[in-house]
């Protein structure tokens, strides 16, 4: 995983990216009513229900935009709420709130419903051994937020991206010639360029699994798109070699009976890709 440091500087870039595209030379609505020295409050009001996440985000929004902006918390991230709650109030100059408005809502409506839906999935899985696991389908340039959203859900971040972790898929062994001569390649790599990376493998079937077992340095095993029946059938093969995880298509109907299967981890890219954003709004009071 990506270090803190390196997440910072993800967030960091976020933030300035977004008030670059939406503020450009200036938010001439503002600019054109609003004294320049008048001061206001606002609230971040809820609207659904759910979990909500973003607000330390907007906070760090807030102190981008202009650190004289205070806020004032209500409501911590991770925390669940209803339609009607308060998050938080922010005070200052009313240009500043203005600016800081419309990312900070993006970035919390889609935070919470991806906090929320995160949460359905842990809640299902209480009780098991099997923890929820994001993946890369994120929305090209904010991942960073996106992974945070998970983690406040309640989830666990895979890899962060390319660089972080390996990951042999199926086109991966395919164009290289095979499972174990992929493993061999990707161990010789590493050692090549002084590189400590955790290896996960992909298996399509069981005879991959076999094939899999025979080498090692093997982080994880990716058992994908595997019925139940197999998925059973793999985690007993595996034993304590490695750790498994399952993949492919995993839903909220279904999730419950792979973890029953043994696994150490469940991926579903449905966690910030097939998200309804939580219904939020900034008011001035």
């Amino acid at each position: 995983m990506i270090s803190e440091k390196q997440f910072k500087k993800e967030i960091n870039l976020i933030i300035t990216n977004a008030i670059r595209e939406d503020v450009g030379d200036g938010d001439h609505s503002s600019l054109a009513c609003i004294p320049e020295d008048a001061t206001g409050k606002a609230k971040l009001l809820v609207k659904d229900d759910g979990i909500i996440a973003g607000v330390d985000f907007a906070r760090q929004v807030f102190e981008f935009v202009d650190t004289g902006l205070k806020i004032d918390v209500k409501i911590k991230d991770g925390s669940a709420v209803k339609k009607g709650d308060v998050c938080f109030y922010v005070s200052g100059l009313s240009q500043s709130i203005l600016k800081s408005e419309r990312l900070v809502l993006n970035a919390m409506q889609r935070m919470s419903a991806i906090a929320s839906k995160t949460n359905e999935y842990v809640k299902l899985l209480d009780g098991t051994k099997t923890q929820i696991l994001d993946t890369r389908k994120t929305t090209p340039g904010i991942r960073a937020l996106e992974k945070w959203a998970v983690k406040i859900g309640g989830g666990e971040n895979h890899r962060f991206a390319l660089y972080d972790m390996i990951m042999l898929k199926d086109n991966h062994i395919d164009f290289c010639g095979g499972i174990t001569k992929a493993i061999q390649k990707t161990k010789d790599y590493l050692q090549h360029n002084s590189l400590d990376l955790k290896i996960i493998v992909e298996a399509r079937n069981l005879e991959e699994i076999k094939e899999i077992l025979k080498n090692e340095s093997v982080y994880r095993i990716l058992i994908d798109n595997f019925n139940y029946e197999d998925t059973k059938k793999a985690v007993a093969m595996i034993g304590d070699t490695c750790l498994t995880e399952s993949s492919g298509g995993i839903t909220l109907e279904t999730a419950r009976k792979y973890a029953e299967c043994g696994v150490d981890f469940i991926s579903s890219g449905a966690l910030t890709h097939s998200v309804y954003n939580m219904d939020l709004s900034l008011k001035a009071v």
